[in-house]
C-alpha cells in the first residue's frame, strides 16, 4: 500500500513527540479536575489519555472534586448551599451530601480507568488505581464569626505513601475528603488538595482542568505562559476570569513558587487538551512557572564586570572567542544572563543575521552551577527571544560542546550552510563545528 499524506503526517507527529516521551518517563504529574470536568462529554476520552500517560511510564496522581454533584445532592434534600470566602460551610447534614457525592464520583472515575474493551485505547491496559488515607485534614474553624464546622484545609500529605504506590506503577486517585487524627472527616477544596500533593511530592507538573481554555487577558486573548509574579499581579483585578481560574490560579502561583516544576491550566471541554498541552511545543493552555526563568533577565550595563569574570576563564581555555570589554559594552543588549542569589552564573547571546537566521553565541555557565540545568534554561531563553524576533533558524559554533547541542535538537551542518556574513567571518583555525536548529 502506498504512502498517503495522512501516513506522512502521522510519522512526523510520532517522531515529534518522542523527545517528550523520553523526558516525561519516570516523572511525577498531578492532574486535578473538578466535578464539571467529570460531567463533561469528554470524560471518557480523558480516561483514555490518562491511560496513555501511565503507559508511557509517567507517575500519575489524580485529584478530583465534586462541586456540582454535591450541589445536586443538597437540592434533592432541600439543604441550602452556603459559601464563605470561597469555602463551603459544611454542617453535619451538608457533610453527608458531600460524602455521598464524592464517593459516587470516585467510583465513576475508578470505573472509567478500569475499562478494557477491545478496539478502544484502554484495550490490554493493566492499570491499577489506588486510593487511601494519604491526605490528613484539619478544620478551618471560625471565619469572620461563621463556624465552618466540617469545612477543612490540608494538614498533611503522606508523600512517602503516595510515592510507594507510584513506585509500583499504580495510579493514585485522591478525592476532596480529609480525615483528621480525631477520626472526623473534613470537606476540602480539590484545588488545595492538588496543590498540597504536588508540593509534597515535588511534582514535575501540576495540571488543572478548568472551565476555560486557560488564563486570558482582559481582551480575551489566551496567555500561553506566565510567571508566578505575573499571575499574582493579574489576580488583583481580573473580574473577567472564569470561576475555575479564579479558584485554581492562586494555587498555581503558590505551587510554582514552592517545589513544582510547571503548573498547567487547560480546558476540559476540548477533546485531547491534556495530550496537546503536554506533547506539543505550543500547547493549548496556560503554563505558570516560578521563573527559574524568574532568575533569567537581559543584561544591563552594571553587569559588565561580572560578565567578564564569568567568560574570561573560558576564553583563556579557548572554549569561547575572546570579546574585549568595549565589544561587550556595545553588544550588551544581545546578552541574557542567569542569576543565582543575585550573582551572575551564566550568560548567552543572540546575534541576528540577514533574513530569518540568528546565532546563539557565548553560552557559558559557571562550572559550580552546571549540574543545575542553567545552560538549557539560557538556551531556551535565547530561543524565546529569537521566536519573538521572527527568527526561523538558530545556528551555533562550538569546539567543545557539539554533543550537548545535538542532544537539545541542533543538527550538524557545514560552514557553507552559514549566512553569507557569518561565513566570511568563520575562523578556520578554530575549526568550530556548525550546528543548526529550526525554531
Amino acid at each position: 500500500m502506498s504512502d498517503t499524506p495522512y501516513d506522512d503526517h502521522f510519522v512526523s507527529w510520532f517522531r515529534a513527540v518522542t523527545p517528550y516521551i523520553n523526558a516525561f518517563r519516570g516523572k511525577t504529574f498531578v492532574i486535578a479536575f473538578g466535578g464539571k470536568a467529570i460531567a463533561s462529554e469528554f470524560i471518557k476520552t480523558l480516561a483514555y489519555d490518562v491511560n496513555l500517560l501511565a503507559s508511557l511510564g509517567i507517575r500519575l496522581v489524580l485529584v478530583h472534586g465534586a462541586r456540582p454533584q454535591i450541589e445536586e445532592e443538597l437540592r434533592e434534600k432541600n439543604i441550602e448551599s452556603k459559601y464563605h470566602r470561597g469555602y463551603r460551610v459544611t454542617d453535619a447534614a451538608t457533610l453527608d451530601c458531600v460524602l455521598d457525592a464524592v464517593g459516587s464520583v470516585y467510583l465513576e472515575i475508578e470505573a472509567l480507568l478500569s475499562q478494557g474493551l477491545p478496539n478502544t485505547p484502554m484495550a490490554n491496559s493493566r492499570i491499577r488505581v489506588i486510593g487511601g488515607n494519604f491526605i490528613t485534614g484539619q478544620p478551618i474553624g471560625v471565619l469572620d464569626g461563621i463556624d465552618m464546622v466540617y469545612a477543612g484545609k490540608v494538614r498533611k500529605v503522606d508523600a512517602e505513601g503516595i510515592n510507594a504506590q507510584l513506585g509500583l506503577g499504580n495510579i493514585v486517585l485522591l478525592n476532596c475528603e480529609g480525615p483528621s487524627p480525631t477520626g472526623e472527616i473534613f470537606n476540602l477544596q480539590m484545588e488545595e488538595v492538588a496543590e498540597a500533593v504536588a508540593v509534597g511530592l515535588r511534582a514535575d507538573k501540576l495540571v488543572y482542568l478548568t472551565d476555560s481554555p486557560g488564563v486570558s487577558d482582559q481582551s480575551g486573548e489566551l496567555l500561553d505562559a506566565m510567571t508566578a509574579d505575573e499571575a499574582s499581579q493579574l489576580l488583583r483585578d481580573a473580574d473577567w476570569l472564569s470561576s475555575d481560574i479564579v479558584r485554581y490560579l492562586p494555587c498555581a502561583v503558590r505551587a510554582s513558587r514552592s517545589a513544582v516544576g510547571r503548573v498547567h491550566l487547560i480546558g476540559y471541554a476540548q477533546d485531547g487538551a491534556l495530550l496537546r498541552e503536554l506533547f506539543t511545543h505550543d500547547g493549548v493552555g496556560t503554563v505558570v512557572t516560578r521563573e527559574s526563568l524568574e532568575n533569567i533577565r537581559e543584561a544591563k550595563p552594571d553587569d559588565i564586570a561580572a560578565l567578564i569574570a564569568l567568560i574570561e576563564p573560558m576564553e583563556q581555555e579557548g572554549i569561547l572567542v575572546h570579546r574585549p570589554r568595549e565589544l561587550l559594552e556595545r553588544e550588551l543588549d544581545r546578552f541574557s544572563i542567569m542569576l543565582h542569589d543575585g550573582i551572575i552564573v551564566g550568560c548567552a547571546a543572540l546575534y541576528p543575521h540577514a533574513g530569518d537566521e540568528a546565532e546563539l553565541a557565548c553560552l557559558a555557565v559557571n562550572p559550580d552551577h552546571r549540574e543545575w540545568g542553567y545552560g538549557e534554561q539560557l538556551m531556551k531563553r535565547i530561543e524565546q527571544r529569537a521566536r519573538k524576533a521572527g527568527i526561523k533558524r538558530l545556528f551555533v559554533l562550538t569546539t567543545r560542546t557539539e554533543h550537548w547541542f545535538v542532544e537539545r535538537g541542533f543538527r550538524l551542518g557545514t560552514v557553507d550552510d552559514l549566512p553569507a556574513g557569518k561565513k566570511e567571518m568563520y575562523n578556520y583555525q578554530r575549526r568550530s563545528k556548525v550546528l543548526f536548529k529550526t525554531l
